[in-house]
């Protein structure tokens, strides 16, 4: 600062006390350095919200797609509580119950296309053969010669 300075002004003033019309440095500094910040506090904040759908991620497709709605619900609306559920979600390891389901449901099926006059594999040995039915004589003849066969 150059002219003659306010009587009562101290004699050396601060570095980051700046004339009139020039950039005031320290400002732009600290604009910066606050914006970094934040920045930086955000991404933080939404690396740790994110963690229960990364943990979630190796587990089953449903219990991913559970934990990341309740993620989503927690972050739009500010109630931790969805958070803690999905983290918790994340960590449990949900047995798998639909591979003995779909495997029970598949067996039902193919028992289902069978005809239903038929008897089933096996079962005909293990039917006794009505007297005088000569089919079911027939049947046993063959299932006899079909084990001798088998054996020979």
């Amino acid at each position: 600062m150059s002219g003659s300075l306010h009587p009562v002004a101290p004699h050396h003033l601060p570095s980051f006390i700046t004339a009139p019309g020039d950039t005031d440095v320290l400002m732009v500094v600290v604009g910066i350095v606050l914006i970094g910040a934040v920045l930086a506090v955000g991404n933080i904040y939404l690396h740790l919200h994110t963690l229960p759908e990364r943990m979630a991620h190796k587990s089953q497709k449903f219990q991913f797609e559970i934990v990341a709605v309740l993620g989503l619900l927690a972050l739009f609306t500010h109630n931790h509580l969805f958070w803690v559920i999905g983290l918790f979600l994340a960590m449990i390891d949900l047995p798998d119950f639909s591979t003995p389901l779909r495997k029970i449901a598949g067996s039902v099926e193919k028992m289902a296309e069978q005809d239903p006059t038929e008897p089933p594999n096996g079962a005909d040995a293990a039917q006794p053969p009505v007297a005088g039915d000569a089919r079911a004589e027939s049947a046993k003849a063959e299932s006899a010669k079909s084990e001798v066969a088998g054996h020979a």
